[in-house]
């Protein structure tokens, strides 16, 4: 774009420097070598060298006596004739030619307006997007998708299931639309899809679109909205307009909550331009002049702040909810993924599913990249599990701070840390089973102690709730048996306030506290205050809020108390363990297993890093692949 502006001014000044040569003063461009002033003329005349003229209206040309010729300029003389006669100059006279001017001529002379012209089209294009020139700011700017340029199907998508078959349903529909409606059934206005970000509802729209055999229009919500007010509102029209030429058609409208928020909402009383943008889509999707084979699909992460008369059958007629993926659901999504890499195949999809709960499809197509870059940048040819663990790692938690400089003192406290909590999750029956444990500094935390769920859980038992609170005051504990209270630091802040926030949740929401009661207290309401949300408590009076406090101190100690019960029952755990994290920074859940049970000490690095090396180059030869020589 910017090499064609600068061709652009480029031609506009050689242009202008060719119309500035050819319409300047033309008598300038006459040959002036033989041209003479009229007093020399008629002094040359009365000398006789002067043998023959040519006047054609005050231009004369001549030719001296020694045939050197000349020309000039005469004013209104009467007595010229007569003194050029009486001295025997010979004499030709012709009138002035006037010519019709050319269509060449009539060109050149427009030539500048015509060219200001096409310069002020051209930067009003430019101001205006280029859609449409100077008179289309109120086109839609809604792109027809190529279905024969990356086409995605439903194949492409995993762990959306549910929403693939309703989905699929409307498809079937516009492909034969009679085995519907011979029954009666309509096929819905439209189709909202609702989740968090990164579930794959764009992904699924373009999959419509490679399924669908019909024209298959996006936009996005923000493309509306304008500064000027009605803009949004003509946009829309034309949209709707082109639906109805390529009817039956889909039209899908990414994140609508930029254009379809409440009406009225907010301070200042709302947006012109956007309720009216709204207003125009309601009566376009449902009103008096319907648009039958025009389905609206439309995707959104926040469908609390749209306007209800958007929701309502006959506009939205379905909600489809895509949610972040199951353990299945992830598996699927990592098989999808990983046919695009080279990877060992003893590797379990299953396992690194296990390990990433709460992961989106979005964060899962992250993980399976950066396992690619990590094994590139090891010049590896082929990706392993190693890689995978630590691009999990990597997207949990952040890089590794292997720069940041620790003090041995600062080493020891983190490695008893971390020890704690192991410790504790080791001891607490109800709590997840180790993953990994590491003092190595990721993200802003200094070390940390992974638990891998054995399966996704909906819900938590009471039990489970206060294992999680004793492994979180770990931590302290350990530091407190170990250094002395005075030697504490402040690296369990974001422990005790996990803690906290878990004890709170159970007191006022979950009913667990038995001297409260199953009711919930203080349903949380935001106000907007000066750009600020603030949280207000209600429903509650101060005497209950003193016994909301009582209980979640309660909740907390008894985990505190858990915890010191358990590490100084099982202090020379906590040394061993500590010990073992400073000589190799990061254990496994099975390696603190066999060194707290076992008494048996991880491998060497040495060994490790050859063993590594033995099941890449054996992954090599099983799929075909001469390997690298080591040198």
């Amino acid at each position: 774009m910017n090499f064609k502006n600068l061709a652009m001014w480029a031609i506009i000044v050689v242009l202008t420097v060719g119309l500035y040569n050819m319409f300047k003063n033309p008598e300038r461009t006459i040959n002036t070598r033989n041209n003479i002033i009229f007093s020399d003329f008629l002094s040359e005349v009365d000398n006789g060298r002067v043998v023959q003229v040519e006047i054609q209206g005050n231009n004369i040309k001549g030719v001296m006596s020694n045939g050197e010729k000349f020309t000039t300029y005469s004013p209104n003389d009467p007595n010229l004739i007569e003194k050029l006669s009486s001295k025997g100059v010979s004499i030709s006279a012709s009138p002035i030619e006037e010519k019709m001017p050319s269509l060449f001529g009539i060109l050149l002379s427009w030539f500048p307006m015509l060219l200001l012209i096409a310069v002020w089209i051209f930067f009003m294009r430019q101001m205006q997007g280029g859609k449409g020139g100077a008179m289309g700011f109120g086109r839609s700017k809604a792109k027809m998708m190529n279905q024969l340029k990356g086409k995605i199907t439903f194949n492409d998508v995993a762990g959306v299931d549910e929403a693939k078959e309703e989905l699929e349903e409307v498809v079937e529909f516009l492909k034969d639309p009679k085995k519907f409606s011979r029954l009666g059934g309509k096929i819905p206005r439209g189709a909202l899809l609702v989740g968090p970000p990164g579930t794959g509802k764009t992904l699924l729209a373009r999959a419509i679109a490679g399924e669908a055999e019909v024209p298959f229009f996006t936009i996005s919500g923000s493309d509306f909205v304008e500064m000027f007010v009605g803009v949004g509102a003509s946009r829309v029209r034309d949209m709707f307009d082109q639906g109805k030429k390529h009817a039956p058609c889909i039209i899908f409208i990414d994140e609508i909550d930029a254009v379809g928020r409440s009406r009225g909402a907010g301070l200042g009383g709302g947006n012109d331009e956007r309720e009216q943008t709204l207003n125009q889509l309601l009566v376009e999707m449902d009103g008096f002049d319907t648009n039958e084979g025009v389905i609206i699909i439309a995707a959104t992460n926040r469908p609390d702040v749209l306007d209800p008369a958007l929701l309502r059958p006959g506009r939205f007629d379905r909600q489809v909810v895509v949610s972040l993926p199951d353990i299945i659901g992830r598996e699927k999504i990592l098989k999808v993924h990983a046919k695009k890499i080279s990877m060992t195949p003893d590797i379990n999809l299953r396992t690194v599913a296990r390990g990433t709960p709460g992961f989106s499809g979005a964060d899962l197509a992250n993980l399976v990249n950066e396992a690619a870059l990590l094994a590139a940048r090891k010049n590896k040819r082929i990706v392993t599990y190693n890689e995978f663990e630590e691009a999990k790692d990597k997207v949990m938690m952040g890089a590794e701070r292997r720069s940041m400089v620790m003090t041995e003192e600062e080493k020891k406290l983190t490695a008893y840390h971390e020890a704690g909590h192991a410790i504790v999750t080791l001891n607490e029956r109800a709590a997840y089973p180790i993953h990994k444990a590491t003092i190595i500094p990721r993200g802003r935390a200094l070390g940390m102690v992974m638990q891998l769920p054995e399966k996704d859980e909906v819900s938590q038992t009471r039990e489970q709730l206060h294992a999680q609170m004793a492994i979180a005051m770990g931590g302290r504990v350990a530091e407190e048996l170990i250094f002395g209270d005075d030697k504490v630091t402040t690296g369990a802040s974001s422990d005790i306030e996990q803690a906290t926030k878990r004890a709170r949740a159970m007191v006022m929401r979950a009913g667990l506290s038995k001297e409260l009661g199953p009711v919930a207290y203080g349903e949380n309401e935001e106000e907007v205050f000066l750009g600020r949300s603030v949280a207000r408590q209600q429903n509650m009076s101060e005497e209950t809020a003193k016994k909301v406090d009582s209980e979640i101190r309660k909740f907390v100690d008894k985990g505190y108390q858990r915890a010191k019960q358990v590490l100084t029952e099982k202090i020379e755990d906590l040394h061993k363990l500590a010990k073992a994290l400073l000589a190799y920074e990061t254990l496994t859940g099975d390696e603190i297993k066999d060194l707290i049970n076992k008494n048996i000490y991880p491998a060497s690095k040495e060994d490790l890093l050859k063993t590594e090396d033995n099941e890449q180059d054996s992954a090599l030869g099983s799929l075909g692949l001469k390997p690298k020589a080591v040198h």
